[in-house]
């Protein structure tokens, strides 16, 4: 079971009213950097095989502080398929604006059609993205846990494809800045952990193996990916 951490950045000066996109030179600002420090601080405990990002800036600063906090992985290595999607002409813009584009219709309605004028697919986001997750899942194999820091729309269209959604519908998931959001990926099939989490401890994403057995752990002697029951976890 691979155990990916999806991580979305923390807040910008242009983070909400405008499309940032792939401007160069956006950094965190002071409630960002307060979003990922506290975020590292809760990822701690986890011992990561891998903490990897997005290229832009300010996903590398919210992986560093993450990468910080680690024993083991202190470095971050960085893949231009987290990137965010390529939003073209868009790129820079106010959202009050954008929004009066007959594109941003389709954007929120018809996502999978979506192409950004000078820039991308949404579709082509969403492959390239998830093309990435199963790489680095077999290259850290099935008994890694590892973090990937990037943007709401990547976080979206990965979630969408662990949970056999059509792209379409995509945006019925949300990522704020400095989320959570967890995926398990075993030989049957993906489990959304967490979704949008921006709280609480992390004890329950330590691999039940690692985990002492008079606290329910130890080696999963079953076979199967899921609890009998319907799999709703340890209470």
């Amino acid at each position: 079971m691979t155990t990916l951490l999806l991580l979305r950045h923390g807040l910008t000066a242009m983070t909400g009213p405008v499309l940032a996109g792939w401007t160069p030179g956006v950094h965190l600002d002071e409630r960002g950097r307060e979003q990922a420090e506290a975020l590292a601080a809760r990822l701690a405990p986890l011992d990561l095989d891998a903490v990897v990002s997005s290229p832009l800036d300010r996903c590398q600063e919210t992986a560093r502080a993450v990468a910080l906090r680690q024993e083991r992985c202190r470095t971050v290595q960085t893949d231009d398929r987290f990137g965010e999607c390529g939003y073209g002409d868009w790129t820079g813009r106010p959202i009050e604006e954008l929004a009066r584009e007959p594109l941003w219709q389709v954007v929120q309605a018809h996502p999978s059609a979506a192409v950004f004028p000078g820039g991308e697919a949404l579709a082509d986001t969403q492959s390239r993205a998830v093309r990435a997750v199963r790489e680095w899942n077999d290259r850290l194999g099935e008994k890694a846990t590892y973090a990937v820091c990037t943007h709401g729309d990547v976080i979206k269209a990965i979630v969408a494809d662990a949970l056999g959604l059509h792209l379409d519908q995509f945006q019925r998931i949300t990522a704020y800045p400095a989320s959570l959001t967890v995926i398990r990926y075993t030989p049957l099939r993906p489990f959304l952990l967490r979704l949008n989490d921006i709280g609480g401890d992390v004890a329950d994403l330590i691999p039940p193996s690692e985990v002492p057995e008079e606290h329910g752990g130890g080696e999963n002697i079953t076979g199967s990916d899921a609890a009998v029951g319907g799999g709703a976890g340890t209470t």
